[in-house]
């Protein structure tokens, strides 16, 4: 029966886990809790082929519980009732181990059934989840469990881990192999930090190049074709959509070009253009705003643009924003107003409108009243002093001018005016 090249290499030891050493490195707390031999409720969170499922395989076998295997993505509650019909008996006579794979696809309802379960301690659980555990986990399971993070791999942990399959491959398939640095390095870097992704690209390599002579060559263009876009971890609704474009518009706020240029690819190589482009706008006003105005317009161009000519072209006109919205003075006294505004509208501050503000046609026939309003244009530099601002917040301020040249020559501008 075929087995999986990552199956077969899994660690068996926690010393043969890489990557993690910040949770299982000698001394880690993780580490010392798998020691000890006593091991509560536990919810692994982190990206695929980080050693999850490994962990949970080694900590069974060092406390000696039976282990069950669920994916949450196809178990049921059914499932977990039968698991539990063995406790007390001969097979699982020291409770049973439950790991739970992406626990984060159980229902609210089917994940309060599994709290029943794991109140009592016959049952201790292991969910793993890719998306962050405190969105999508009952607050009572996390508040019975130890969240642990694993990371992404290095490309140099990985390397480890392709190093030790191609010599294991090597063995197993009695060949001499001819592996070219750069080749290794690519497998290594390509990834994504997934090990599981490296390994099946060592196996794949392994069956494409064969044996001629009793050798194997891995070349780098081989080693591409295997290994391409799959270092690309994108959801678009989960947690690397929302990285991405954070650390897009923080790139765009940090006035860093190269590095929101660096995200924008990321989120454009995964196809996500809407994403991108809503980001993009939104930082047109939010970061730059009046320090720039007309990069809002200039902004909602390149987005139009990009929308209507599609990937991959549309990366052109979107680069050019970025780039713009990088290099532009920042301001964020628009976002700072308007939430200072709808903080009080929020907080039941707003009181009836000032009479000379209100509709003249609101009062009916014959009920009309003198409004008192005074138009502007009629008066010397378009200004006159009046109320706007309902009685309960005359002398309320939520706009402060910014500190860039344009806000300043505005605010000079009315200084004088209303002086």
């Amino acid at each position: 029966m075929y087995q999986p090249l990552a199956d077969e290499l899994r660690p068996r030891e926690l010393s043969e886990v890489y990557g993690q050493d910040h949770i299982l490195g000698p001394g880690a707390i993780l580490r010392r809790i798998i020691d000890s031999g006593t091991v509560p409720n536990l919810i692994f969170y982190g990206p695929s082929g980080t050693g999850k499922t490994t962990v949970a395989n080694i900590i069974a076998e060092k406390t000696r519980r039976k282990l069950f295997k669920l994916n949450a993505t196809t178990a049921s509650t059914a499932d977990v009732k039968a698991i539990v019909s063995q406790l007390d008996t001969m097979l699982a006579p020291n409770g049973v181990l439950l790991y739970l794979d992406e626990i984060q696809s159980f229902n609210k309802k089917q994940q309060q059934t599994l709290l029943e379960y794991i109140e009592n301690g016959k049952i201790t659980l292991i969910a793993s989840t890719t998306e962050n555990p405190y969105f999508y986990v009952f607050n009572a399971i996390l508040s019975r469990s130890t969240i642990f993070e694993f990371k992404s791999l290095r490309a140099e942990a990985v390397r480890r881990a392709v190093d030790r399959a191609v010599d294991y491959m090597a063995r197993k398939l009695s060949v001499r192999v001819e592996a070219e640095e750069a080749a290794l390095a690519h497998i290594a870097s390509s990834c994504g930090g997934d090990v599981r992704k490296a390994i099946n690209a060592v196996e794949v390599l392994f069956t494409a190049c064969g044996g001629q002579d009793g050798t194997v060559h891995v070349c780098l263009t081989d080693a591409e074709a295997v290994s391409q876009k799959s270092s690309m971890h994108y959801d678009r609704e989960g947690d690397n959509h929302f990285d991405s474009v954070s650390a897009l518009m923080k790139s765009l706020r940090g006035s860093d070009p190269d590095a929101a240029l660096h995200y924008l690819a990321r989120i454009l190589e995964a196809g996500d253009l809407p994403g991108a482009c809503r980001r993009i706008l939104c930082s047109a006003s939010e970061d730059i705003g009046l320090a720039y105005p007309q990069a809002v317009s200039i902004v909602k161009s390149c987005v139009d643009a990009a929308l209507q000519l599609g990937l991959p072209e549309a990366r052109l006109p979107l680069a050019q924003a970025v780039i713009l919205l990088a290099t532009a003075p920042k301001s964020n006294s628009v976002v700072m107003a308007i939430d200072r505004a709808m903080a009080d509208v929020k907080a039941g501050k707003a009181g009836p409108f000032p009479r000379q503000l209100q509709n003249l046609h609101a009062d009916g026939a014959g009920f009309e009243r003198e409004q008192g309003y005074l138009y502007p244009h009629n008066f010397p530099h378009h200004w006159v002093k009046q109320q706007y601002l309902p009685d309960c917040l005359v002398g309320t301020s939520y706009y402060e001018y910014g500190d860039n040249k344009f806000e300043q020559s505005c605010k000079a501008y009315w200084e004088n005016i209303k002086s």
